[in-house]
């Protein structure tokens, strides 16, 4: 097996800004759409900016659905990030319903219309533990992340929050079950709280 974590390359998503975001915790981290060696990667990455239905079309397109659901399946740690995470959910009501890949229960909305917030919900936010995870070890009640989005998750199990963000309503902007786990936020882009995130999850890939 393959020591380098893989991130999926499906056209999408800021691939190379999360290689280096890996690279900077000193660990090598391959960008890949190689079936093969998604499936021997220690650890796995689904990246993804954009609409939904385009990264799920992109995903069917590169032949990639199967081998994400395989190693998921397999118990691989798996980390998706924005629409990477949107993607594990069961359907997205962006320019929808549209179906994802169903590893986790519940649907992607668009933040409502209120005059008073912007919508992309786009800068620094808080994130309020839910729920510790070894992938939130180290990361303080209140801490800030970086966030560029339209769309949120609503698990159907509340336990799989992890941490959430005050946008008018809390909504779920970290989300976790075994060994999946999903952020809302850009862990690439969030400074030391998103180095520790991403560190952590080396961690549990190397056992370290």
């Amino acid at each position: 097996m393959s020591r380098t974590i893989a991130i999926v390359d499906y056209g999408v998503g800021n691939l190379r800004s999360a290689q280096k975001a890996f690279e900077r915790c000193g660990h090598a981290a391959e960008v890949t759409r190689d079936a093969e060696r998604i499936a021997s990667a220690p650890g796995v990455v689904l990246p993804g900016v954009g609409a939904f239905g385009t990264c799920m079309d992109n995903l069917r397109g590169f032949g990639l659905v199967d081998p994400v659901l395989d190693v998921i399946r397999r118990g691989t740690p798996f980390l998706g990030i924005c629409v990477g995470m949107q993607l594990l959910f069961e359907e997205s009501s962006e320019f929808g319903p549209l179906p994802g890949l169903g590893v986790l229960p519940g649907k992607i909305v668009r933040f409502p219309h209120d005059p008073e917030r912007k919508v992309p919900h786009m800068g620094w936010n808080t994130l309020r533990i839910a729920r510790r995870s070894l992938h939130l070890d180290g990361i303080a009640d209140g801490a800030y992340a970086y966030f560029v989005h339209s769309y949120y998750p609503v698990p159907a199990d509340p336990t799989l929050t992890a941490t959430a963000t005050p946008y008018g309503e809390e909504f779920a902007s970290a989300v976790g079950r075994d060994h999946v786990f999903g952020t809302q936020f850009h862990p690439e882009k969030s400074q030391q709280t998103g180095l520790r995130l991403i560190a952590n999850f080396v961690r549990l890939v190397t056992g370290n």
